[in-house]
């Protein structure tokens, strides 16, 4: 121990992330219970998702779960991992309220996958490489809760075993990540991974992704020493903010606590900490144990896992296009912007969608080009389809409108057949009918007026209601042409032709 540390001219973040992925399949790891992590159990009540091998009643066995098990395998190859031809089983032996077993079955020394990678895009440009070094599989816990159905207080602690056995595959990283921005961004390409592969629905409120970095501090002081603070594992992260929050605060804690008291990394320093989102700090729980701490030895009970070349040759097949790589051809295909980039991968249903539509208008369109029909879709999807869909509480596919739909509504908006308020009541319209968007513009009076008789009425309806905007314009005043062309669209009924109706205000105004 130092009682007065030297200067400090400079400090690093160190960051190793542990992620925990339940994964939504409809049975739990080792037993025909449903799954809490499925959506059809979203809704269970508590102890009821519950069997003799959950509850480990005397004589319950546990049996293999082949679609969890393929999941995993899906995960590792997702992040570049060497996917084991032989892993076993192990225990893990603690005691907790919400663990009746008395042990966890996991993985020791042969994990599923190992040796793996994923390159994120970084804070301050260019890429981050974050090792991986394992992705083993696992049961989940029970948990503890302090109400009582309803909402109730509760004084005591009650245990609810429905996450018990849910199976939970456990992500390990090297400590590659410097910062807290770039610690989110793997949170969420990892998230978006998961969801595209349809491995978890990845809602972080209810727990499908539970983050906990391990943080610590590399200090360099001002008479050429290095230190590293001791590692901290902050526990249970369940949003990016948090993770972001937490981190930040662990590194001028750590540095403090350094200034205080000199201790740096040694064994057995390592603690767990929790965080607290009312205060915003995170609190010490215990010290971290170590392996040896859990007694692991290998599950007599359950039989290794064998991944032969046919088996690993099936699940590769199945893993699409990944979040990053669709979000690189989007722009350099496309040529969209990376804001929209993201936001049409954070769904793979919906980058399947917006495809969909961007085939559509080229087979409608054969002058038209890709970067034409990406940004056009993309520009409907990500406005009047997003506002609607959040109005209904659905996602963009799930509206009804079809890519043809979409392909007829892009084709009359550049053309100039309907204008921008029609064409999104358009939209609407299309999301409840399987007609084509012409077909329905027109009956629906929403086809834009070109006739310059028809639009010289409208004009002079407007600036009779609208006389001080007139006298404005007369005036210099430019803005006041705003409020003269929504009264023209007013009188119209929205069909007059904005562009047409504007020259036409200009020529009877000058």
């Amino acid at each position: 121990m130092t009682t007065n540390p030297p200067t400090i001219t400079r400090t690093r973040l160190k960051i190793g992330m542990e992620i925990h992925v339940e994964l939504a399949t409809r049975s739990k790891m080792f037993s025909r219970a449903a799954n809490l992590a499925h959506p059809d159990n979203y809704d269970a009540e508590p102890n009821t998702l519950v069997d003799p091998v959950v509850a480990a009643l005397p004589g319950a066995l546990p049996i293999l779960n082949r679609d969890a098990i393929e999941m995993s395998i899906m995960v590792g190859m997702a992040l570049n991992c060497s996917i084991a031809e032989f892993s076993r089983w192990d225990r893990k032996n603690y005691f907790y309220p919400d663990l009746p077993k008395g042990y966890q079955i996991s993985q020791y020394d042969l994990p599923l996958c190992f040796d793996g990678e994923l390159s994120i895009p970084a804070d301050g440009g260019g890429t981050v490489r974050v090792g991986i070094i394992r992705a083993h599989l696992e049961e989940d816990t029970g948990r503890l809760v302090h109400e009582l159905p309803g909402g109730g207080h509760y004084h005591g602690s009650l245990v609810d075993l429905n996450r018990a056995g849910t199976p939970l595959l456990e992500i390990v990283t090297h400590p590659d990540l410097t910062g807290a921005s770039d610690a989110v961004t793997f949170a969420r390409e990892l998230r978006s991974i998961c969801r595209f592969l349809g491995v978890s629905e990845g809602i972080m409120q209810r727990g499908h992704m539970r983050f906990e970095p391990n943080v610590n501090v590399i200090i360099d002081t001002a008479d050429g020493h290095e230190f590293a603070t001791p590692i901290v594992e902050i526990k249970n992260l369940n949003s990016f903010g948090a993770i972001r929050a937490a981190i930040e605060f662990e590194h001028e804690r750590q540095v403090k606590a350094y200034v205080a008291d000199g201790i740096v990394m040694a064994p057995g320093r390592k603690s767990t900490r929790g965080w607290d989102d009312t205060r915003n700090e995170t609190v010490l729980q215990r010290e971290k144990e170590e392996a040896d701490d859990y007694r692991y030895f290998p599950d007599p009970d359950l039989m290794p896992v064998v991944v032969d070349d046919d088996w690993r040759c099936a699940i590769a097949a199945r893993i699409p296009e990944l979040p990053l790589k669709r979000r690189a051809r989007y722009r350099d295909v496309y040529n969209l912007d990376s804001t929209d980039a993201m936001a049409l991968t954070e769904e793979r249903a919906l980058g399947d969608f917006y495809e969909q539509c961007v085939a559509a208008v080229l087979a409608g369109d054969l002058d038209a080009t890709e970067p034409y029909a990406g940004r056009a879709c993309s520009k409907l999807l990500l406005n009047a389809g997003a506002r609607l869909a959040n109005e209904r509480v659905r996602t963009i596919p799930e509206l009804g409108i079809r890519p043809q739909q979409v392909a007829g509504l892009i084709t009359l908006r550049e053309t100039d057949a309907v204008g921008s308020s029609a064409g999104d009541e358009l939209f609407v319209l299309l999301c409840e009918t399987d007609e084509q968007a012409a077909a329905v513009a027109e009956r629906s009076g929403l086809l834009q007026v070109h006739d310059e008789s028809r639009i010289a009425t409208w004009c002079d309806e407007a600036i009779a209601a609208q006389p001080q905007a007139a006298d404005d314009f007369r005036a210099g005043k430019e803005a006041a042409m705003g409020r003269l062309i929504g009264a023209v669209m007013k009188a119209s009924g929205g069909q007059a032709d904005a562009k047409t109706a504007r020259e036409m205000l200009v020529r009877k105004l000058t």
